[in-house]
């Protein structure tokens, strides 16, 4: 079970990251329209969905992909506590 939680932290990590790429693509022009781009705004954009519909722009400043990297590290946070609490590490 322990391989399991690497895993699941490993994707969430490869996703954090993803994320992160995806975000920065906004700063460079036509980024978002490559093929890279097209495909992680399929990946991440369902993802930041529901964020960007409860927090709305601050000005020209989106923050909703800030709090939706917060929920990801929250989320194995807690994966790693479940794991324990279960006993299975």
């Amino acid at each position: 079970m322990n391989t399991l939680l690497q895993i699941l932290l490993y994707a969430l990590t490869i996703y954090s990251y993803g994320l992160i790429i995806y975000i920065l693509l906004s700063w460079f022009p036509n980024a978002k329209q490559s093929g890279f781009g097209q495909f992680l705004a399929k990946i991440c954009e369902p993802y930041l969905e529901p964020f960007r519909r409860i927090i709305p722009p601050l000005g020209m400043i989106d923050i909703s992909p800030i709090v939706a990297i917060f929920l990801l590290n929250f989320a194995q946070r807690g994966l790693v506590s479940l794991f324990q609490f279960l006993g299975l590490i």
